[in-house]
């Protein structure tokens, strides 16, 4: 739905914060969209759902809701259901997408039943599962939690002797962990905005993966927009990206992150439905690239909050210029 006029948004809280692991990058996401919304004049107002209750949101005078809350309790279903429940329109996807792009393990299951091509996995709940895992796949590894984001509880483990301790900061997070088969080559993010796949972006990083650090704090990584050599490859990525997000029933908005081994075959690793939007995020980068500015770009997202029972017109374009 194209909104012409700011007033008819209503009154729209940000909500950000929270109390998860990445409470900080939510803070710099909803800081930023905040201010990006204000600025075109929408009567947008912070909500820090750590600090204030859902009774006091409901009482609030609230018309609808910019979600910028990353991590459990906000990227996973809960968030949604509770405004679902309140009948308050909000961004981005619904209740069980975000649930199911939050849970790696059920995600992948979808992907592997779906024919998207993903990395080897196997679901760990101790050690044992772990060196299991390691025997089946070989060395290097991915450990990381089920239900978080940003990298939070990632390892790349080398050697056996790395195993146990990575498998034990992944279960610091929850009873489930995943083991993956680490692709080493090329890693790629593609924004999709409202169906449709924006230009990719290849992360070139001098650690040892793309990890919190890389993602939020090094200024030495670097992000090349389209990431693409060829039009062929970059409609091949689009179109993997569009068909993940697709399959978990996400709308409104997101990223897939992405692998590509030395056999060129591009990998999907996982969706994110309440990507970064802070001055280090892929999403605004690729929206730039397609002359999207980052007050237009806040705008358009929350212009999705009015297609929750609703198909955009555009969710059949597989791709920019398709």
């Amino acid at each position: 739905m194209k909104i012409s006029s700011a007033n008819e948004f209503g009154r729209v809280a940000v909500m950000f914060g929270g109390d998860s692991s990445e409470r900080e990058v939510s803070l710099d996401t909803g800081a930023a969209v905040l201010s990006a919304l204000q600025s075109k004049g929408v009567d947008a107002h912070a909500w820090d759902p750590a600090d204030k209750s859902l009774a006091e949101f409901a009482a609030a005078g609230f018309d609808r809701v910019w979600i910028a809350l990353h991590g459990p309790g906000g990227e996973d279903g809960a968030i949604q259901g509770a405004l679902q429940w309140l009948n308050m329109p909000y961004t981005g996807s619904g209740v069980m997408a975000s649930a199911l792009a939050m849970d790696k393990v059920r995600s992948k299951h979808l992907f592997c039943a779906a024919g998207i091509p993903t990395p080897d996995f196997a679901t760990v709940q101790s050690r044992a599962d772990a060196s299991a895992a390691a025997e089946q796949f070989g060395y290097p590894l991915v450990a990381k939690p089920s239900g978080q984001g940003s990298s939070v509880g990632l390892s790349k483990i080398f050697e056996p002797a790395q195993l146990h301790d990575a498998v034990d900061i992944a279960l610091q997070y929850g009873d489930t962990a995943l083991v993956e088969r680490c692709i080493e080559g090329d890693e790629y993010t593609v924004a999709v905005l409202r169906g449709r796949a924006l230009p990719s972006i290849r992360i070139v990083t001098p650690r040892v993966f793309y990890d919190y650090r890389a993602k939020y704090k090094s200024e030495r990584t670097e992000y090349i927009c389209k990431g693409t050599a060829s039009d062929a490859e970059e409609q091949r990525y689009a179109d993997l990206a569009v068909a993940a997000f697709a399959e978990l029933g996400c709308t409104g908005w997101g990223r897939v992150d992405l692998m590509t081994g030395a056999d060129g075959q591009p990998l999907v690793l996982e969706v994110n439905t309440v990507p970064g939007m802070t001055s280090h995020s892929l999403v605004p980068m690729a929206a730039l690239a397609e002359g999207i500015d980052f007050e237009e770009l806040c705008w358009l997202i929350l212009e999705t909050s009015f297609a929750r029972n609703a198909v955009p017109a555009d969710m059949e374009v597989a791709a920019h210029g398709s």
